[in-house]
């Protein structure tokens, strides 16, 4: 999954001023809404471990690159420079079903 975080985003106002960089918590969004996106809507939704290695600014396309299966997965944030951020995602055993719809999130 393919990202973008356009330089009038709302997300950026304050963080940080002179020099915007997307926050992480929406990076994490993205990360989360890819998981959903191939696995439909499951509930709470748990990271465990996340490390942000390079910042990303805004206008630079990012991508989520996932691997693993439910009720876990990795993640990787990749940007033109490299990786971004790197983690997993863990999500309870009820909610790792596998009738769930695929939903994308914008």
């Amino acid at each position: 999954m393919r990202f973008r975080i356009p330089s009038d985003d709302s997300c950026l106002d304050g963080h940080f001023p002179g020099r915007p960089l997307v926050p992480g918590v929406v990076v994490l969004e993205r990360v989360l809404a890819a998981v959903e996106a191939g696995h439909g809507p499951l509930g709470p939704l748990r990271l465990p471990q996340v490390k942000f290695l390079r910042p990303l600014l805004p206008g630079e396309e990012a991508e989520v690159v996932l691997s693993g299966a439910a009720p876990c997965w990795r993640f990787e944030v990749r940007g033109r420079e490299g990786v971004l951020a790197r983690g997993e995602v863990q999500a309870s055993a009820a909610d790792a079903g596998g009738d769930a719809q695929v939903v994308a999130h914008g």
